[in-house]
């Protein structure tokens, strides 16, 4: 068992990810830093089970660290060497890719490995000249490294051949198991590339949504069709959430404009209204299922609510005004929601410091289940997944507004 975890997040969110654990793991004291990614030092005796949930709203991925690989000439190789660094301080050094995957498993010697999961640091802060967190060719290639290097091959889980784009030769081919969701209970080796020339070696058992993949990042792409990027932070939510909504259930969507997360609903076949001032697009606006409101949530009669069970918003405003909107619908007597699925924006940094006095305000409405994330599709902000378990919807109180 190892004596460290490591924690890779949105560059920006470490330093609520150190508030986080100090709240939670006290004991835990932080190794090593770089932007979006962490190492922690565990105290003697810590009886964390290889699929332990770190309780963090903002680790997109975290597993017990081995150390890491290292690309080195072979003079600064020989006087590490000299001086004592290597195998016994948790590097490992060579000078090729082919070097360093053969380093790689020489970390995980002894480790029973059935999924391989490789994923790059996030180069710059979500959103940032247009950077989306996603899984990269340069991760596939030395996911493939790594498969080649494999000492027992017969143990891994492989995928199939699946075709990706490349934008220098149009097509090639690569094995889909780089970015093949694993199963939950298997033992996954956790490759993270802060530079090319160095591998953050780790392992954890899949268990929860985001362990299941490479570094907590879910691959979807975009639809052509799709009106905004809301897209991918409805389709991720709704992955990640689970939340239990049927082919045919309403849903009100709080900030819906330009349409692109109604989208990601109506094509799971919900009938949504759409409550948002600004225009819908028309390809949104015409589809037969769906229903624009145009005004604020503040200005809309209750009753419209009264069929309304799932609740989503995204609102360009500080957690408490979010929150005070969605209040006053589903404090409402007339109103029965059953479950919410919100987007909490983080203005600033230092907001996170009172997501749990926020996620206490929800369960004071009746909402049992509540759980956050901050998706890989979010910037700074952070999704709220709640549920009634049990349902119990608000006795009938006639037609009064």
């Amino acid at each position: 068992m190892s004596d460290f975890i490591f924690v890779t997040c949105q560059i920006g969110a470490e330093g609520a990810v150190k508030g986080e654990l100090a709240r939670r793991w006290p004991a835990f004291r932080l190794a090593f830093s770089r932007p979006g990614f962490l190492t922690f030092k565990l105290p003697s005796i810590h009886r964390l089970a290889e699929d332990f949930d770190l309780e963090s709203v903002f680790a997109r991925a975290y597993g017990f660290s081995l150390g890491k690989v290292t690309g080195k000439t072979p003079e600064k190789i020989a006087a590490d060497l000299r001086a004592g660094a290597g195998r016994f301080s948790g590097q490992y050094f060579g000078q090729t890719p082919e070097e360093l995957a053969a380093g790689v498993w020489k970390a995980a010697e002894g480790r029973p490995v059935q999924r391989i999961h490789v994923w790059q640091k996030d180069a710059r802060a979500a959103g940032d000249r247009g950077f989306e967190p996603s899984l990269s060719e340069e991760a596939s290639n030395v996911h493939r490294l790594l498969v080649e290097a494999c000492p027992h091959p017969e143990n891994l889980v492989r995928g199939g051949v699946a075709r990706a784009s490349c934008p220098c030769s149009g097509q090639h081919w690569r094995d889909a198991s780089a970015t093949q969701a694993a199963r939950a209970g298997e033992s996954v080796l956790d490759c993270v590339l802060l530079t090319p020339d160095q591998w953050w070696i780790g392992y954890h058992r899949a268990n929860s949504i985001p362990s299941l993949y490479p570094g907590g990042m879910m691959s979807l792409e975009l639809p052509l069709e799709a009106v905004s990027r809301a897209w991918l932070k409805m389709e991720e939510a709704l992955r990640w959430s689970r939340l239990p909504i049927p082919r045919g259930a309403r849903v009100a969507e709080i900030g819906s404009a330009p349409g692109g997360a109604s989208q990601a609903l109506l094509a799971r076949g919900m009938w949504v209204t759409g409550i948002d001032p600004a225009e819908m697009d028309p390809a949104v606006l015409n589809h037969p299922c769906f229903t624009h409101i145009r005004r604020r949530s503040t200005q809309v009669r209750r009753r419209e609510f009264q069929k309304i069970r799932w609740l989503t918003a995204d609102m360009n405003v500080a957690p408490k005004y979010t929150l005070d909107a969605i209040e006053a619908i589903v404090a409402h007597p007339r109103v029965s929601i059953r479950g919410l699925l919100l987007t909490l924006k983080l203005t600033r940094w230092d907001l996170a410091e009172q997501l749990p006095d926020h996620l206490d305000r929800i369960r004071s409405w009746g909402f049992n289940v509540v759980r956050a994330r901050q998706l890989h599709h979010n910037g700074r902000e952070v999704c709220v997944a709640a549920l009634q378990q049990p349902f119990h919807r608000k006795p009938f109180l006639g037609q009064r507004r």
